[in-house]
């Protein structure tokens, strides 16, 4: 299903935004991240983000945009249980590269990068959780998904599922967020019993 743009809830609601026709655009605010203390010793949770909530397993899918400017501005996906546990994916902007990203934070972060050789237009940042497992995808075109990582985060919590952009060393950029999808999943769990039982 497509959640109402509409009826989801800020996080570091940024000064200048909108939505019209499916669409989020956003002006990242600037000076803002999510990170947690390990290899830079700080930590920040200010960047805005724009989210629903989803308990068990699901799918989310979102297209991403961006006008990408100084190093580290990024734009994606968030997957967030609280301020010391969440998932944020997308594109990064580092040293003239595009880079795919994932920081995975549990306690403290960490940071995996696939650097890309050529600037895209778009990506579509897939993110798939069962149990206490969530698989991240990238995709250029919304028809081939690759998987970039699989990170631990803890079961049967609803979690909050959206969108944020950060510009940690620059003054902002324009961001924009479409196709945003999440269904619940069938219980495997559950079906399997249900297949073993009839």
């Amino acid at each position: 299903m497509k959640p109402s743009l509409e009826k989801m809830n800020w996080f570091n609601e940024p000064a200048d935004w909108k939505i019209s026709g499916g669409e989020l655009e956003m002006f990242v605010t600037a000076k803002t991240d999510y990170w947690r203390i390990s290899h830079y010793g700080f930590t920040v949770d200010d960047a805005p983000f724009y989210y629903t909530e989803q308990g068990g397993e699901f799918e989310a899918k979102l297209k991403i945009r961006g006008e990408y400017k100084e190093r580290f501005d990024q734009a994606g996906m968030m997957i967030r249980l609280d301020h010391k546990n969440y998932i944020k994916t997308g594109i990064e902007y580092v040293d003239g590269k595009y880079n795919l990203s994932v920081v995975v934070t549990h306690e403290t972060s960490d940071w995996s990068v696939i650097e890309l050789d050529t600037p895209v237009d778009a990506i579509w940042i897939k993110a798939v959780r069962r149990l206490d497992a969530i698989e991240i995808f990238y995709s250029f075109d919304d028809k081939e998904y690759r998987m970039m990582r699989n990170a631990w985060m803890e079961a049967n919590h609803p979690l909050k599922v959206g969108m944020f952009g950060a510009s940690p060393d620059g003054n902002g950029f324009k961001a924009s967020f479409s196709d945003f999808e999440v269904c619940h999943l069938p219980d495997a769990r559950r079906t399997l019993w249900l297949e073993n039982n009839k």
